[in-house]
């Protein structure tokens, strides 16, 4: 993927901005969970869609503190084990409290229907950007920024970039490096401590 094309990531204003737009909507808490889901767990818009809920909760029936990703639902066999993040939780913890919980059941529904397409988690992401007139951003935006941002703070908690590719479901060190946005700004930084 040339640089010019890959999709835009988002700073934390605009995942606020993104959050609060969304969750005025019709299905507002679906809604960001969706997003809560690609920008905080770094999940694919076809892993949105095949995420059930006994991938994220537990024996007990409450939600987890992680996602586990089996491959079918995943691009190839790229399914993981993803810590939850905090606010994913409780975003899904209220959906799984308004009875949709089942085991079997798909966490991201419609109205007309009990699960829902890669392809309709796409359109909903780039009705959002274009709302709030985010260009160049897209369905892939909140993996790119998952996958960046924990880039920048893995070394922070003694980890490494083999840390992220696992997280982002990668076979190749190559591909999870091709998704982080660099930072000139850190790069003045680094070259200052030498």
């Amino acid at each position: 993927m040339a640089l010019g094309k890959q999709a835009k990531i988002l700073n934390r204003q605009q995942i606020d901005a993104l959050l609060h737009h969304v969750g005025k909507r019709r299905n507002g808490l679906r809604n960001q969970v969706i997003v809560l889901l690609s920008v905080r767990a770094g999940l694919r818009a076809k892993e949105i869609a095949a995420l059930k809920w006994s991938m994220v909760v537990g024996a007990d029936g409450e939600v987890g503190e992680y996602i586990h990703l089996t491959n079918d639902a995943s691009k190839g066999q790229s399914g993981r084990i993803i810590p939850i993040n905090r606010q994913l939780r409780t975003a899904l913890v209220e959906l799984s409290e308004r009875g949709r919980s089942d085991p079997t059941a798909y966490v991201v529904r419609t109205e007309r229907s009990d699960q829902t397409s890669a392809q309709a988690v796409v359109n909903l992401f780039q009705r959002w950007y274009r709302e709030l007139g985010l260009i160049g951003c897209s369905s892939h935006s909140g993996r790119r920024t998952f996958i960046t941002n924990a880039a920048r703070k893995i070394s922070t908690v003694g980890g490494s970039l083999r840390d992220v590719q696992h997280l982002a479901g990668h076979s190749s060190l190559q591909t999870t490096q091709r998704y982080i946005e660099g930072d000139s700004e850190a790069r003045k930084r680094v070259v200052e401590l030498l």
